[in-house]
């Protein structure tokens, strides 16, 4: 049995009577209980679970787009007001960081991806069940606030499952999912607000998705960060050895709530008025993101108003935003072949810039899309497939420029 409860660091078990602590570790580089060496199947199992669950909370966050006008009828408030629905439930994607970031590193990915999941169907279901328009908009923020664990933790599970040389791939198809799930919203979102089940299944039906990848979370999803799965093999190796001395380092940690708001909100803001490339990156990158929800808007009115097609058939042309994103991660993905080699000769160095490389076509690509959009989609004059055919161009801009910005900004700043 000590076989495989080895203390690690070829460290032998201390005698029942030490009174000096002895840390566990991995057993170099290659121990197969660090989650970088697992078997590929349960890596892909792992990354295929997390990835899903992001994919179905930025589904979340804008299916219930195409129902708001029925939504607001229904209240008696005007479509401004329903917008709500969706404004805050984004607002909840922006806050919940500050709670499953530290939560993550303090007692695992596994829970608060698990919780968030969970709280997230719940809060839809209420949403769905809402009998006025205050219940249905505080429910969605909370529901965008625990969706946000998916956001925040899923890129650290990846990190802890995959070396530099193949992250870069894992993270692209991470990505893909947070885009992909926001342009599919639309014409799914139309198709059953315009049913005979109503815009209330816009909400059930994500819920649904919610839960049930919350219960196989819990069922099946295996914990990937490196000090809580030390503190499991601590644990293990004392009830064997009746050796109370033996202890991960994670255990000893001390925290406050002071410690919590300088690490995660003070020195992120000093970092972000401080350093002007994290300030000059982060606007940048939140004006695309912004932009991927304002086309949730301007999308429905040119579609439906300018070329009178209902809102099912108008989410239709949200595809030309999904061929472009994933024509984009394709793109990325062909990139890495380069990143790695340049890698490789660094003698595994990354440098952050060369990160940035597919940005470079990005940014003139979306400035394009853009104009084109905005160029044709004002007349019906002009055939609706011209307008919908930016959409590619939109979208193969938007995961061009945030990804990699993302990326750039992980492996200057990582090291703080």
């Amino acid at each position: 049995m000590h076989e495989k409860l080895l203390i690690g660091a070829n460290e032998a078990l201390p005698t029942p009577l030490s009174n000096s602590a002895s840390y566990v570790d991995f057993e170099g580089t290659n121990d197969p209980e660090h989650p970088q060496n697992w078997r590929l199947s349960t890596k892909l199992f792992n990354s295929i679970l997390v990835c899903s669950g992001t994919f179905i909370v930025s589904l979340t966050s804008a299916i219930f787009a195409p129902g708001i006008d029925k939504a607001s009828k229904s209240f008696g408030v005007g479509a401004e007001v329903g917008t709500l629905g969706t404004t805050l439930y984004v607002l909840g994607f922006a806050s919940g960081p500050l709670i499953w970031a530290p939560a993550s590193e303090l007692r695992g990915r596994k829970w608060p991806l698990t919780i968030g999941m969970l709280g997230g169907g719940i809060f839809t279901i209420a949403s769905a069940v809402a009998k006025n328009i205050q219940t249905l908009i505080i429910c969605r923020f909370f529901a965008g606030m625990f969706g946000a664990s998916q956001l925040s933790v899923v890129p650290g599970v990846l990190a802890d499952l995959y070396s530099n040389t193949t992250r870069g791939a894992a993270i692209s198809l991470y990505a893909l999912t947070v885009f992909v799930g926001p342009f599919t919203a639309p014409f799914v979102g139309g198709f059953i607000a315009s049913s005979y089940l109503g815009w209330r299944w816009t909400l059930y039906i994500p819920a649904i998705f919610n839960l049930v990848n919350g219960l196989l979370s819990v069922l099946f999803l295996d914990e990937t960060y490196p000090p809580c799965i030390l503190v499991a093999k601590a644990v293990a190796i004392r009830k064997e050895s009746q050796n109370w001395s033996i202890r991960a380092r994670h255990e000893e940690i001390e925290f406050s709530i002071a410690g919590l708001v300088e690490k995660y909100f003070t020195r992120p803001l000093k970092l972000l008025f401080t350093e002007p490339i994290i300030l000059v990156v982060s606007v940048y990158m939140s004006f695309i993101y912004g932009l991927v929800y304002a086309l949730l808007e301007a999308y429905p009115f040119v579609f439906e108003h300018v070329y009178g097609m209902t809102p099912a058939f108008a989410g239709l042309m949200f595809i030309g935003l999904i061929i472009g994103v994933v024509l984009a991660c394709a793109f990325i993905l062909f990139g890495q072949l380069d990143y790695a080699r340049k890698l490789a000769e660094n003698k595994g160095i990354p440098v952050p810039e060369w990160r940035l490389a597919p940005t470079l076509l990005g940014a003139p690509v979306f400035t394009i899309g853009l104009f084109w959009f905005g160029w044709t989609g004002f007349t019906p004059r002009i055939h609706w497939a011209v307008p919908a055919a930016a959409g590619i161009f939109i979208g193969f801009g938007v995961l061009c420029i945030f990804l990699p910005c993302f990326n750039y900004l992980v492996d200057a700043y990582l090291p703080m």
